[in-house]
């Protein structure tokens, strides 16, 4: 087993306040105020944001602190248009590339998610999903491409998190998640490559929603 750091433990927890809206896109992180939350010293808390800094989820502003990465719409598009090309690519090297063990782990994180789906909870499907897409990223066995992969993801998480809360989002997801397995299963890359590139892709009323989002969240910050 990996024996964590502190700072990473830190970083984590960090990570999961952030994407759980406890610090809303544009909050100030106070040090000492974290220090005190999370019982620990300034090392630890210091070192903890500069690995959420340099994962983009977070921003450095000199003189004036630390802030939760708050992304305009024109931004998101942006990030998301990177994210579909990244995870479409994913795809189309993991139907080529799989292996057994890992076409088995990723059948485990699609059960998973329709477990959560089936008891409608959104906040467990937005976990399992997460580690559904992290299979994907594995089993393109380029590590460039996981690391790249992983780090942008890493920045979406409060929006996509917020996007599996609209209306029937989860339902669509998890169809989603049906092509995506039948296609890597079969070998086909290109197939695969579209189903992922239309499952990350905003456009339409999907786009409309991610608007209204984006909203609720600079409401709250």
């Amino acid at each position: 087993m990996i024996k964590m750091s502190h700072a990473q433990r830190l970083r984590d927890l960090l990570e999961d306040a952030i994407v759980e809206g406890r610090f809303p896109p544009g909050t100030k992180l106070d040090p000492e105020a974290l220090g005190r939350e999370y019982q620990c010293s300034r090392t630890p808390i210091r070192e903890a944001l500069q690995q959420l800094a340099a994962s983009g989820m977070v921003k450095v502003v000199p003189k004036r602190g630390t802030f939760v990465t708050q992304l305009g719409v024109s931004e998101l598009v942006e990030r998301f248009e990177v994210m579909a090309e990244l995870e479409a690519m994913c795809g189309r090297l993991a139907a080529r590339r799989i292996t057994t063990q890992e076409l088995s782990e990723l059948k485990d994180a699609h059960a998973a998610c329709r477990e959560r789906l089936e008891a409608d909870d959104a906040n467990g499907y937005y976990y399992e999903n997460g580690l559904f897409h992290h299979c994907l990223y594995r089993a393109s066995h380029n590590a460039f491409l996981t690391e790249e992969a992983t780090r942008l993801h890493a920045i979406l998480k409060p929006y996509r998190r917020l996007q599996l809360h609209v209306r029937h989002r989860m339902h669509s997801s998890y169809a989603e998640h049906e092509a995506i397995v039948a296609a890597i299963e079969a070998g086909d890359a290109t197939a695969a490559e579209q189903a992922l590139k239309d499952h990350v892709h905003i456009q339409g009323e999907r786009f409309t929603d991610l608007v209204a989002n984006i909203e609720r969240l600079h409401e709250v910050s």
